[in-house]
C-alpha cells in the first residue's frame, strides 16, 4: 500500500526543514489534535498514540541530507515506511512530500487506508505551517 501527501510547501529552506525533520522531538508538534500518547525514546525513535488506535513506535531508518529522510517501523508487527521527500523552491522555500509505504493483507489495507491517509495529510499540514 502507497499514500502520498499533497505536496506542501514551508517557508524554510532544505537545511532547515530536513534539520526539523531530523530531531524526533519535532515530530510532537506535526501530531494531530488526538493524540493520547508522545514519547522520544532516544535519538532517532519516538512512540505515538492517536486516540482508539495502538501505539506506533518509529525509528529513523535513513536520511540523504538535505534531502530525504526514512522512518520506519520500530517493531516487526507492521512492516511499512514514512518517508519525507524534501525539494528546494527557493532559497527560502521548500517543497515536502510525505509517502507512507506498508505490505498489508487485504483486509488490515482497507482497515487502515483511511486513518494513514488522515495522519500523514494531518502531519503534512502541520509542516507547512512550522
Amino acid at each position: 500500500m502507497h499514500i502520498e501527501s499533497p505536496r506542501k510547501t514551508v517557508s524554510k529552506n532544505k537545511k532547515e526543514v530536513f534539520e526539523f525533520l531530523s530531531n524526533v522531538k519535532n515530530f510532537e508538534r506535526l501530531m494531530p489534535e488526538n493524540t493520547s500518547k508522545f514519547e522520544v525514546l532516544d535519538e532517532g525513535t519516538f512512540i505515538f498514540a492517536l486516540k482508539g488506535m495502538p501505539e506506533i513506535t518509529l525509528k529513523k531508518k535513513e536520511e540523504i541530507p538535505h534531502e530525504k529522510i526514512v522512518f520506519g517501523a520500530a517493531e516487526g508487527k507492521l512492516d511499512f515506511t514514512l518517508t519525507a521527500d524534501i525539494q528546494e523552491l527557493t532559497e527560502s522555500s521548500t517543497e515536502v512530500t510525505l509517502h507512507f509505504n506498508g505490505e498489508f493483507n487485504a483486509m488490515m489495507a482497507m482497515m487502515i487506508k483511511s486513518p494513514i491517509t488522515n495522519f500523514i495529510g494531518t502531519l503534512s499540514e502541520n509542516l507547512s505551517k512550522v
